[in-house]
Parts: C-alpha cells; sequence; structure tokens
C-alpha cells in the first residue's frame, strides 16, 4: 500500500512540474534592442550602426535582435517581417526560444 501511494504522489509531483513547465509555451515576449547583423551583433547594437548593418546584411549575414538590457542576441527565425527596421532600436513581440525569435509585431522606440 505504501508503494502505492509513494507512486501516486511521485506521479502528480511529475505532471505538476510539466505543467508548470508548458504553462509558458504559446506566449508571445515583447524585447526591446536594436536589429543589427550577426557579424557585428552586440558592438553594432547603436544609433549610428544603420548603414553598416544594412551592408552586411546585403552581404548575407543574418538578422538579429540584441536586447537592451543584457545584450541577448536572437537570430531573427523570419527577417522579412524586420525589413526597413534594420538598424533601428526596436521592441519586438514574438515568440522566443533559447536563441532565436519568431517576429509577429515590431514598433519603433
Amino acid at each position: 500500500m505504501r508503494k502505492v501511494l509513494l507512486i501516486c504522489i511521485l506521479l502528480c509531483f511529475v505532471c505538476a512540474i510539466t505543467v508548470m513547465a508548458f504553462d509558458d509555451m504559446g506566449k508571445a515576449t515583447t524585447v526591446n534592442g536594436y536589429v543589427v547583423d550577426d557579424k557585428c551583433a552586440a558592438k553594432g547594437a547603436n544609433a549610428s550602426a544603420e548603414a553598416c548593418t544594412k551592408k552586411c546584411l546585403a552581404a548575407g549575414a543574418k538578422m538579429v535582435v540584441v536586447t537592451d538590457g543584457d545584450q541577448k542576441v536572437l537570430t531573427v527565425s523570419n527577417p522579412d517581417a524586420l525589413k526597413g527596421h534594420e538598424g533601428h532600436h526596436v521592441a519586438v513581440t514574438g515568440h522566443v526560444d533559447a536563441s532565436s525569435i519568431h517576429v509577429e509585431n515590431v514598433k519603433m522606440l
């Protein structure tokens, strides 16, 4: 009887942790930062790097968003959503995972 009770308690604990882990999935997050290229990344995250960013992106570099607070570099999975915002300081809303963002909405800051 104790084994059955222990297994039930353990199963409830595992289910509770799983529910908490998947609770944030599907929610959009807003991050503030600069739209730059992956070649310059954090060192290009400033208002004067627009021309350099456009040049590097035209040469084949990937588009990224460098966040304001922690300078985290997020690769943009759908760069067409940020067309025209190269080098700009923006608020990007989208789905963020470990190192990338899928952009849903963008607003100039």
